[in-house]
C-alpha cells in the first residue's frame, strides 16, 4: 500500500467527502489540474491587461489580494459545512481534494503519525503548467497558498510548515503538518 492510500484508510469516514469542494468545480467530474488550465485561460490575460495599465507590481498586488480573499472565504465556507473539530473538518478537506488532485502531484511520504504528517510533494504538473505559461508566481497564488488557506480550516488544530516549493524553483515541496486535538498542546 503507497504512502497516500496510506493516509487515505487512516482518514475519518470520508464518504461523500467530494461533494464537500464540488463548489470548487461547479459540479462536474474535472481534475483540479483542468480547472486550473481554464482558471488560466482567464486570469493570465486579464492580469497581463492590468499590468499594462497598472504596472506589473501593483496589477500583481491586486491579483494576489483578489485571489488570496478568495481562496480564504471558499474554504471557509466550505469548513462551515464540515461537522467536527478543526482537524476533522481539516482531514475531510483534504480527503475530498485528493481524487482531483489524482496524479498532478507525486509525493513522498516520511511521517505518518497522530501529531505529524510529513510528506514532500517531489512532482507537480501544476508547476509545469505555469511554468509554461510563464507565470509561477500566479500558479504559487492560485494553487500553493491554498494550502493555507485549507490549513487555516484546521487551526489551530492542524499547523502546516512548508519552507518551499516547486512552483517557486524548490526541487520538491515540504509538507510538515502538526496536528493536535482539542485541549492538546502538542
Amino acid at each position: 500500500m503507497s504512502g497516500v492510500d496510506e493516509f487515505k484508510a487512516g482518514l475519518q469516514d470520508a464518504e461523500g467527502a467530494d461533494d464537500l469542494i464540488g463548489s470548487l468545480f461547479e459540479g462536474t467530474d474535472i481534475s483540479l489540474l483542468d480547472l486550473v488550465k481554464i482558471q488560466a485561460q482567464v486570469l493570465v490575460p486579464v492580469l497581463k491587461a492590468f499590468r499594462a495599465e497598472l504596472g506589473e507590481q501593483r496589477a500583481n498586488e491586486i491579483a494576489t489580494g483578489a485571489l488570496r480573499e478568495w481562496s480564504q472565504r471558499v474554504y471557509q465556507d466550505i469548513g462551515k459545512q464540515i461537522p467536527g473539530s478543526p482537524r476533522e473538518k481539516w482531514e475531510a478537506i483534504f480527503a475530498a481534494s485528493a481524487p482531483r488532485i489524482g496524479d498532478a502531484v507525486e509525493m513522498e511520504f516520511l511521517k505518518q503519525e497522530p501529531d505529524a504528517l510529513d510528506f514532500n510533494v517531489t512532482g507537480c504538473r501544476y508547476a509545469d503548467f505555469f511554468r509554461q505559461l510563464g507565470e509561477p508566481e500566479l500558479g504559487a497564488v492560485l494553487l500553493c497558498e491554498a494550502d493555507r488557506s485549507i490549513e487555516s480550516v484546521g487551526a489551530p488544530e492542524v499547523e502546516l510548515e512548508r519552507t518551499q516549493t516547486i512552483m517557486q524553483g524548490a526541487a520538491y515541496c515540504d509538507f510538515r503538518h502538526r496536528m493536535k486535538t482539542a485541549g492538546s498542546s502538542t
